[in-house]
Protein backbone atom coordinates (compact mmCIF):
# COMPACT_ATOMS: atom_id res chain seq x y z
CA UNK A 1 0.00 0.00 0.00
CA UNK A 2 2.87 2.35 0.90
CA UNK A 3 4.47 1.56 -2.45
CA UNK A 4 1.23 2.44 -4.25
CA UNK A 5 0.94 5.72 -2.36
CA UNK A 6 4.58 6.51 -3.05
CA UNK A 7 4.17 5.66 -6.74
CA UNK A 8 1.03 7.81 -6.96
CA UNK A 9 2.79 10.70 -5.26
CA UNK A 10 5.71 10.39 -7.68
CA UNK A 11 3.34 10.51 -10.64
CA UNK A 12 1.61 13.58 -9.21
CA UNK A 13 4.91 15.34 -8.66
CA UNK A 14 6.08 14.43 -12.15
CA UNK A 15 2.86 15.68 -13.68
CA UNK A 16 3.15 18.89 -11.70
CA UNK A 17 6.72 19.39 -12.86
CA UNK A 18 5.72 18.81 -16.48
CA UNK A 19 2.84 21.24 -16.07
CA UNK A 20 5.12 23.91 -14.62
CA UNK A 21 7.64 23.35 -17.42
CA UNK A 22 4.92 23.67 -20.06
CA UNK A 23 3.65 26.84 -18.40
CA UNK A 24 7.14 28.30 -18.32
CA UNK A 25 7.66 27.54 -22.00
CA UNK A 26 4.27 29.03 -22.88
CA UNK A 27 5.10 32.09 -20.80
CA UNK A 28 8.18 32.68 -22.98
CA UNK A 29 6.10 32.97 -26.14
CA UNK A 30 4.99 36.41 -27.34
CA UNK A 31 2.02 36.47 -29.71
CA UNK A 32 1.58 39.55 -31.89
CA UNK A 33 -1.16 40.49 -34.37
CA UNK A 34 0.20 42.66 -37.17
CA UNK A 35 -0.38 44.21 -40.57
CA UNK A 36 1.64 42.57 -43.33
CA UNK A 37 3.76 45.52 -44.45
CA UNK A 38 5.90 46.75 -42.83
CA UNK A 39 4.85 45.54 -39.39
CA UNK A 40 5.05 41.78 -39.83
CA UNK A 41 8.24 42.17 -41.87
CA UNK A 42 9.88 44.14 -39.06
CA UNK A 43 8.69 41.58 -36.52
CA UNK A 44 10.29 38.80 -38.55
CA UNK A 45 13.61 40.59 -38.15
CA UNK A 46 12.99 40.79 -34.42
CA UNK A 47 12.50 37.04 -34.01
CA UNK A 48 16.18 36.01 -33.84
CA UNK A 49 17.00 38.93 -31.55
CA UNK A 50 14.23 37.91 -29.15
CA UNK A 51 15.30 34.29 -29.43
CA UNK A 52 18.71 35.29 -28.07
CA UNK A 53 16.87 36.56 -24.99
CA UNK A 54 14.90 33.35 -24.62
CA UNK A 55 11.65 34.53 -26.20
CA UNK A 56 9.72 32.89 -29.03
CA UNK A 57 7.86 35.42 -31.17
CA UNK A 58 4.73 34.29 -33.02
CA UNK A 59 3.36 36.72 -35.60
CA UNK A 60 -0.10 36.50 -37.18
CA UNK A 61 -0.94 38.77 -40.10
CA UNK A 62 -4.33 40.49 -40.26
CA UNK A 63 -5.62 42.44 -43.25
CA UNK A 64 -8.00 44.74 -41.35
CA UNK A 65 -7.84 47.35 -38.59
CA UNK A 66 -10.42 45.84 -36.23
CA UNK A 67 -9.54 42.24 -35.40
CA UNK A 68 -5.96 42.97 -34.25
CA UNK A 69 -7.36 45.11 -31.45
CA UNK A 70 -10.16 42.72 -30.53
CA UNK A 71 -7.82 39.72 -30.18
CA UNK A 72 -5.55 41.69 -27.82
CA UNK A 73 -8.52 42.91 -25.80
CA UNK A 74 -9.77 39.31 -25.47
CA UNK A 75 -6.35 38.07 -24.35
CA UNK A 76 -5.90 35.76 -27.32
CA UNK A 77 -2.82 37.76 -28.33
CA UNK A 78 -0.25 39.54 -26.18
CA UNK A 79 0.13 42.59 -28.39
CA UNK A 80 -0.48 44.08 -31.79
CA UNK A 81 1.59 46.22 -34.12
CA UNK A 82 -0.30 48.05 -36.87
CA UNK A 83 -1.75 51.34 -35.64
CA UNK A 84 -0.96 54.88 -34.56
CA UNK A 85 -2.09 56.54 -31.34
CA UNK A 86 -5.09 58.55 -32.63
CA UNK A 87 -6.57 55.39 -34.13
CA UNK A 88 -5.93 53.49 -30.89
CA UNK A 89 -7.63 56.18 -28.81
CA UNK A 90 -10.59 56.37 -31.17
CA UNK A 91 -10.97 52.58 -31.21
CA UNK A 92 -10.99 52.45 -27.40
CA UNK A 93 -13.64 55.15 -27.27
CA UNK A 94 -15.90 53.57 -29.88
CA UNK A 95 -15.44 49.91 -28.91
CA UNK A 96 -15.01 50.19 -25.13
CA UNK A 97 -11.66 48.39 -25.27
CA UNK A 98 -8.78 48.92 -22.83
CA UNK A 99 -5.69 49.04 -25.03
CA UNK A 100 -2.62 51.16 -24.32
CA UNK A 101 0.54 52.23 -26.10
CA UNK A 102 3.51 50.19 -24.85
CA UNK A 103 6.06 51.94 -27.06
CA UNK A 104 6.43 53.85 -30.32
CA UNK A 105 8.34 51.96 -33.01
CA UNK A 106 8.14 53.75 -36.34
CA UNK A 107 6.49 56.54 -38.27
CA UNK A 108 5.00 56.28 -41.77
CA UNK A 109 4.61 59.54 -43.70
CA UNK A 110 1.08 59.85 -45.05
CA UNK A 111 1.13 60.76 -48.74
CA UNK A 112 -0.82 61.66 -51.85
CA UNK A 113 0.08 59.32 -54.72
CA UNK A 114 -0.65 59.42 -58.45
CA UNK A 115 -3.50 57.47 -59.94
CA UNK A 116 -4.46 58.36 -63.48
CA UNK A 117 -2.81 61.78 -63.03
CA UNK A 118 0.72 62.67 -62.00
CA UNK A 119 0.36 66.18 -60.59
CA UNK A 120 -2.21 68.05 -58.53
CA UNK A 121 -1.98 70.77 -61.15
CA UNK A 122 -3.78 68.37 -63.50
CA UNK A 123 -6.89 68.19 -61.30
CA UNK A 124 -10.07 68.77 -63.27
CA UNK A 125 -13.67 69.34 -62.30
CA UNK A 126 -15.20 66.13 -60.92
CA UNK A 127 -11.98 64.16 -60.54
CA UNK A 128 -12.02 61.38 -57.93
CA UNK A 129 -9.56 61.03 -55.05
CA UNK A 130 -9.66 57.87 -52.92
CA UNK A 131 -9.03 58.08 -49.16
CA UNK A 132 -9.26 55.66 -46.19
CA UNK A 133 -12.67 55.66 -44.52
CA UNK A 134 -11.68 54.97 -40.87
CA UNK A 135 -12.10 58.02 -38.67
CA UNK A 136 -8.57 59.19 -37.92
CA UNK A 137 -7.02 58.22 -41.26
CA UNK A 138 -9.79 59.86 -43.29
CA UNK A 139 -9.26 63.08 -41.34
CA UNK A 140 -5.51 62.82 -41.86
CA UNK A 141 -6.02 62.37 -45.60
CA UNK A 142 -8.41 65.29 -45.84
CA UNK A 143 -6.07 67.53 -43.85
CA UNK A 144 -3.24 66.64 -46.21
CA UNK A 145 -5.43 67.47 -49.21
CA UNK A 146 -6.32 70.76 -47.55
CA UNK A 147 -2.66 71.56 -46.91
CA UNK A 148 -2.06 71.15 -50.64
CA UNK A 149 -4.91 73.39 -51.74
CA UNK A 150 -7.30 70.74 -53.03
CA UNK A 151 -10.08 71.42 -50.51
CA UNK A 152 -10.76 73.58 -47.47
CA UNK A 153 -12.22 72.13 -44.27
CA UNK A 154 -14.27 73.76 -41.54
CA UNK A 155 -12.00 75.46 -39.06
CA UNK A 156 -12.78 73.11 -36.18
CA UNK A 157 -12.87 69.85 -38.20
CA UNK A 158 -9.57 68.51 -36.84
CA UNK A 159 -9.04 64.78 -36.38
CA UNK A 160 -12.75 64.04 -36.71
CA UNK A 161 -12.96 65.56 -40.19
CA UNK A 162 -15.09 63.78 -42.79
CA UNK A 163 -16.29 64.75 -46.24
CA UNK A 164 -19.18 66.55 -44.53
CA UNK A 165 -16.63 69.02 -43.15
CA UNK A 166 -15.44 70.14 -46.59
CA UNK A 167 -16.23 73.84 -46.75
CA UNK A 168 -14.68 74.68 -50.11
CA UNK A 169 -14.10 72.36 -53.07
CA UNK A 170 -13.14 74.54 -56.06
CA UNK A 171 -12.62 71.58 -58.41
CA UNK A 172 -15.72 69.72 -57.21
CA UNK A 173 -13.45 66.80 -56.40
CA UNK A 174 -15.26 63.61 -55.45
CA UNK A 175 -13.75 62.06 -52.32
CA UNK A 176 -14.15 58.29 -52.53
CA UNK A 177 -14.10 56.75 -49.05
CA UNK A 178 -12.83 53.16 -48.97
CA UNK A 179 -11.59 50.67 -46.41
CA UNK A 180 -7.86 51.41 -46.08
CA UNK A 181 -6.72 48.17 -47.71
CA UNK A 182 -8.91 48.88 -50.75
CA UNK A 183 -7.52 52.36 -51.51
CA UNK A 184 -4.33 51.26 -53.34
CA UNK A 185 -6.35 48.81 -55.43
CA UNK A 186 -8.22 51.61 -57.19
CA UNK A 187 -5.14 53.66 -58.12
CA UNK A 188 -5.69 52.95 -61.82
CA UNK A 189 -9.31 54.12 -61.62
CA UNK A 190 -9.03 57.45 -59.76
CA UNK A 191 -7.00 60.64 -60.20
CA UNK A 192 -5.11 60.26 -56.90
CA UNK A 193 -4.99 58.07 -53.82
CA UNK A 194 -4.11 59.17 -50.29
CA UNK A 195 -2.40 56.32 -48.49
CA UNK A 196 -1.02 55.11 -45.20
CA UNK A 197 2.68 54.26 -45.50
CA UNK A 198 2.22 50.51 -45.26
CA UNK A 199 -0.43 50.39 -47.99
CA UNK A 200 1.70 52.65 -50.19
CA UNK A 201 4.47 50.06 -49.91
CA UNK A 202 2.09 47.24 -50.79
CA UNK A 203 0.98 49.22 -53.85
CA UNK A 204 4.61 49.51 -54.95
CA UNK A 205 4.94 53.22 -54.17
CA UNK A 206 8.03 54.89 -52.73
CA UNK A 207 7.50 57.95 -50.53
CA UNK A 208 10.78 59.43 -51.71
CA UNK A 209 10.18 58.80 -55.42
CA UNK A 210 6.41 58.65 -55.95
CA UNK A 211 4.59 60.82 -53.41
CA UNK A 212 3.17 64.02 -54.85
CA UNK A 213 2.86 65.40 -51.32
CA UNK A 214 3.60 63.98 -47.89
CA UNK A 215 3.95 64.86 -44.23
CA UNK A 216 7.39 66.01 -43.21
CA UNK A 217 9.43 63.53 -41.21
CA UNK A 218 10.56 66.19 -38.73
CA UNK A 219 7.08 67.48 -37.97
CA UNK A 220 4.84 66.86 -34.99
CA UNK A 221 3.13 64.21 -37.15
CA UNK A 222 5.97 61.87 -36.25
CA UNK A 223 4.86 62.00 -32.62
CA UNK A 224 1.16 62.03 -33.36
CA UNK A 225 1.13 59.18 -35.85
CA UNK A 226 3.90 56.98 -34.51
CA UNK A 227 3.03 53.30 -34.98
CA UNK A 228 3.00 51.58 -31.61
CA UNK A 229 3.01 48.25 -29.89
CA UNK A 230 -0.41 48.07 -28.26
CA UNK A 231 -1.26 45.80 -25.32
CA UNK A 232 -4.16 45.41 -22.95
CA UNK A 233 -4.00 47.85 -20.06
CA UNK A 234 -1.97 46.35 -17.22
CA UNK A 235 0.40 44.46 -19.51
CA UNK A 236 2.53 47.39 -20.65
CA UNK A 237 5.22 46.69 -18.05
CA UNK A 238 5.32 42.92 -18.39
CA UNK A 239 8.63 41.21 -19.16
CA UNK A 240 7.30 40.06 -22.53
CA UNK A 241 6.19 43.56 -23.53
CA UNK A 242 9.46 45.14 -22.42
CA UNK A 243 11.46 42.55 -24.34
CA UNK A 244 9.38 43.03 -27.50
CA UNK A 245 9.53 46.83 -27.44
CA UNK A 246 13.21 46.83 -26.50
CA UNK A 247 14.17 44.71 -29.50
CA UNK A 248 11.98 46.68 -31.90
CA UNK A 249 13.70 49.89 -30.79
CA UNK A 250 17.18 48.36 -31.07
CA UNK A 251 19.88 49.62 -33.43
CA UNK A 252 19.61 46.40 -35.45
CA UNK A 253 15.92 46.95 -36.20
CA UNK A 254 16.42 50.66 -36.90
CA UNK A 255 19.10 49.77 -39.41
CA UNK A 256 16.84 47.23 -41.09
CA UNK A 257 14.06 49.81 -41.40
CA UNK A 258 16.36 52.44 -42.87
CA UNK A 259 17.90 50.00 -45.34
CA UNK A 260 14.61 48.48 -46.46
CA UNK A 261 11.84 51.03 -46.85
CA UNK A 262 13.30 53.96 -48.80
CA UNK A 263 11.90 56.61 -46.45
CA UNK A 264 8.40 55.14 -46.31
CA UNK A 265 9.06 53.92 -42.77
CA UNK A 266 11.15 55.90 -40.29
CA UNK A 267 12.35 54.61 -36.90
CA UNK A 268 10.82 56.49 -33.99
CA UNK A 269 13.69 57.77 -31.86
CA UNK A 270 13.70 57.37 -28.09
CA UNK A 271 14.24 61.09 -27.64
CA UNK A 272 10.88 61.72 -29.27
CA UNK A 273 9.11 58.99 -27.34
CA UNK A 274 8.18 61.26 -24.46
CA UNK A 275 4.75 59.82 -23.97
CA UNK A 276 5.96 56.38 -22.91
CA UNK A 277 2.92 54.22 -22.41
CA UNK A 278 0.51 57.18 -22.32
CA UNK A 279 -1.97 57.37 -25.17
CA UNK A 280 -3.32 60.90 -24.70
CA UNK A 281 -2.64 63.31 -27.56
CA UNK A 282 -4.01 66.85 -27.62
CA UNK A 283 -6.36 67.25 -30.57
CA UNK A 284 -4.92 70.68 -31.37
CA UNK A 285 -1.40 69.28 -31.70
CA UNK A 286 -2.68 66.35 -33.74
CA UNK A 287 -4.50 68.65 -36.13
CA UNK A 288 -1.41 70.81 -36.65
CA UNK A 289 0.67 67.69 -37.22
CA UNK A 290 -1.65 66.27 -39.82
CA UNK A 291 -1.70 69.49 -41.82
CA UNK A 292 2.07 69.83 -42.09
CA UNK A 293 3.11 68.61 -45.54
CA UNK A 294 5.57 69.33 -48.31
CA UNK A 295 5.19 69.06 -52.07
CA UNK A 296 7.81 67.82 -54.44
Amino acid sequence: MKKLVSFGLSLALAASALSMTAFAEEDKTITVAASATPHAEILEQAKPLLKEQGWDLEVTVFDDYVQPNLVVESGDFDANYFQHIPYLENFNEEQGTHLVNAGGIHYEPFGIYPGTKASLDELEDGDVIAVPNDTTNEARALLLLEANGVIKLKEDAGLTATVKDIEENPKNVEIQELEAAQVPRVKDEVAFVVLNGNYALEAGFSVAKDAIAYETSDSEAAKTYVNVIAVKEGNEDSDATKALVGVLKSDEIKQYINDTYDGAVIPFEDSADEAGSETEVASEEATEAATEAVTE
